[in-house]
């Protein structure tokens, strides 16, 4: 078979790679796009997408147990696992079948395989059924995401000790379940089990629940899962599995004391590992440190026309992150005027446990150490109209600014909602905005957000509702 030539061959159809495709693609440049497994990658069909979906049957069920609450009567309210686990692979479905109608839609090609850098500008695709094709493109972006991360003595065996495919696709509904890693992976499948009923467990080796929030909210999230009835262990680790025929008993060093905890299931939840082996990186002169690749501002490496996005080219590990890593990729090469480098201090994340929780920006201790005088805004869900409605009272609204600048150094959030409030405060960043600008923005009423401006309002003693 004549080898094919493009423009831009992409390495990996995530949320990163599909993304770049598409918008090479509408640039004019003749676009490929290999993927070994599914189209929109592990987010979309194993990841950010079919846990919302799950979360979202387990906020229902919430809703509904506490029906009497909103003065209404739900009775014997229970829930069928199995059609839970039914709808999220639908929605990741249906997505997945979208990603491939857009692709064809921008006449991106699209090669099924599993895709190696072989030299100079070209990509061999190995096929389900083994054969091989060679392609060649003047651009190579290497998109090929990451994996869960593996602790010796804490290997998955997918029965008993489960990564998040398997918290994803239960053969059952475990009584009782330990999650080792507090992160967002490991919180939101907490939240999810518990709401459900089983009786949860988090391991966390840091001294907090949720280490990469800012420390106040970090406390709130804690206050709430135990209100929940979670069982929170922090600054400790998991040495130990010893499996039984149907449980799991985790030896846990907490302080140097050893504590037995025995569970229908472990969920271990421990970060992700970069997919950087068996690409071809060794045809090139890419390099790789801590286990990802080594790229420059613009996405490239030290091989002239091959470039490394998302995951693969390190944190945050984000969806998000990754998508918009491409599309500045992109048109950096494409010779697109006034394209600037991503500012990673600008990209917000989000939990999406019982309660929420979304932050961009520094921390109100990195701000401090970073040398910042600050001014810091709290607003309550309590002091909020349409959070009392909603029946969803627990919360806080976040801000620090630079005492002298005026200048949005972060924003952090828990409660009801606010992984689509944050949005508001990361459009504020990206343009630059001081409080100045956020206080004679008009909010509307009632929302949630009007707690955003409240907190600005609160930061310089100004806040009017509490």
């Amino acid at each position: 078979m004549a080898e094919q030539n493009f423009d831009v061959v992409v390495i990996g159809a995530g949320p990163g790679g599909y993304v770049a495709a598409i918008r090479a693609a509408q640039l004019g440049l003749k676009t490929a796009v290999i993927e070994a497994n599914h189209l929109g990658g592990i987010c979309l069909n194993w990841g950010c997408i079919p846990t919302k979906a799950l979360l979202r049957s387990a906020e229902v069920f919430h809703l509904m147990n506490h029906a009497e609450s909103y003065g209404l009567k739900a009775e014997k309210v229970s829930f069928d696992l199995q059609k839970i686990v039914e709808r999220s692979r639908a929605v990741s479905k249906q997505l997945s079948g979208g990603i491939g109608h857009l692709l064809k839609k921008n006449k991106v090609t699209v090669f099924d395989g599993y895709g190696r850098l072989k030299g100079k500008g070209t990509v061999e695709v190995e096929k389900k059924d083994k054969s091989k094709e060679t392609i060649s493109g003047k651009h190579i972006i290497i998109a090929t995401g990451a994996r869960a991360r593996v602790l010796p003595g804490l290997e998955p065996d997918g029965k008993l000790v489960w990564t998040y495919r398997e918290a994803m696709l239960p053969d059952m509904m475990p009584k009782s379940l330990l999650v080792i890693g507090s992160g967002a992976i490991g919180i939101e499948f907490a939240s999810f089990y518990r709401t459900l009923g089983a009786d949860v467990t988090v391991v966390e080796v840091m001294d907090r629940v949720m280490p990469v929030e800012d420390e106040e909210i970090s406390g709130l999230a804690r206050k709430s899962f135990e209100k929940q009835g979670m069982k929170i262990m922090t600054s400790a680790k998991v040495v130990k599995l010893e499996k039984g025929k149907d449980n799991v008993t985790c030896h846990v060093d907490v302080g140097g004391k050893v504590e037995k905890i025995t569970v229908d299931r472990v969920i271990a939840a421990v970060g992700i590992v970069a997919n950087i082996e068996n690409i071809g990186l060794e045809n090139t002169k890419a390099k790789t440190e801590k286990g990802q690749i080594v790229t420059g501002k613009y996405s490239e490496t030290d091989e002239a026309g091959v470039y490394a996005i998302g995951d693969v080219a390190g944190a945050p590990w984000l969806a998000h992150k990754a998508s918009h890593e491409g599309i500045i990729c992109v048109e950096k090469f494409a010779g697109l005027k006034d394209v600037h480098p991503m500012d990673k201090g600008a990209i917000p994340g989000c939990t999406y446990a019982h309660p929420q929780v979304a932050s961009i920006g520094l921390t109100e201790a990195k701000a401090k150490a970073a040398g910042h005088e600050i001014k810091v805004g709290r607003f309550p869900f309590m002091g909020n109209g349409k959070a009392i409605a909603l029946g969803e009272p627990e919360g806080l609204v976040k801000t620090i600014f630079d005492a002298k600048t005026g200048q949005l150094l972060g924003a952090h959030m828990i409660g009801a909602e606010v992984t689509e409030m944050i949005q508001g405060f990361a459009i504020g960043m990206t343009l630059e905005t001081t409080e100045a600008e956020l206080m004679h923005t008009v909010f509307p009423h009632p929302t949630l957000s009007e707690m955003m401006h409240e907190s600005v309002l609160s930061a310089y003693n100004r806040a009017i509702h509490f």
